[in-house]
């Protein structure tokens, strides 16, 4: 499969070859509702939580005598019948995590790669970099590969000489609410799949396909 390298001003430079393992595959689109779902279960903290009447604080005493009111029955003051008592069947403190195969990530982080190169959104940048770390000149460089879409811009975070050039882009898109970043070997799948544009830097494809390769993979 080919791709194309364009320059920071939008302007086509090169075609390249891609990994077919990493960027031709059909689309499985189970596997990608998988990964998502994993990934936003992860997230919830699951922090609701009620007392019941055991919890709540109050006396066990009845608040009146069993006979003779004419009124209903009552055991305590702390009775989920009463204003101020504990709840029925509430929410608790619950993780919501789960584990997900690693071959299964992987597998649906391809096919979205693989999704975006084939739809065209999929766009390999040369030297993108925000020497000055300014919001306005990535803006700049944004608007020439289309305006105000959802953004990601996937980053070497490991190579020398880069960690620099990826700290002042980052600080660069801080402030634009549309733009996120990934590192190639710790992509989000939900990130990844309602981004409308992946900007790649044109080094880090050949290690897309050394990270999620069939032999990376083997």
């Amino acid at each position: 499969m080919k791709g194309t390298v364009y320059s920071t001003t939008g302007k086509e430079l090169r075609a390249i070859d891609l990994d077919d393992a990493v960027f031709g595959l059909p689309v499985n689109e189970d596997v990608i509702w998988y990964a998502i779902n994993n990934e936003l279960a992860n997230r919830r903290l699951g922090t609701a939580s009620t007392k019941d009447r055991g919890e709540v604080h109050g006396s066990n005493t009845k608040p009146y005598k069993q006979k003779g009111t004419g009124r209903a029955r009552r055991g305590d003051k702390k009775s989920p019948l009463l204003v101020g008592g504990g709840v029925i069947f509430g929410p608790r403190l619950r993780d919501f995590s789960y584990a997900m195969p690693k071959k299964a990530k992987r597998l649906a982080l391809k096919t979205i790669l693989s999704l975006k190169a084939q739809s065209g959104m999929l766009q390999f940048v040369e030297n993108l970099a925000v020497e000055s770390g300014k919001t306005k000149d990535l803006a700049s460089v944004l608007k020439n590969f289309g305006e105000n879409e959802r953004t990601v811009i996937v980053l070497d975070d490991n190579e020398e000489g880069r960690l620099e050039k990826n700290r002042l882009i980052k600080q660069a898109g801080r402030n634009i609410p549309t733009v996120n970043f990934l590192s190639y070997n710790n992509l989000a799948a939900h990130t990844l799949f309602y981004g409308r544009r992946i900007l790649v830097q044109e080094s880090v494809a050949a290690k897309l396909s050394g990270f999620y390769g069939e032999e990376a993979c083997s």
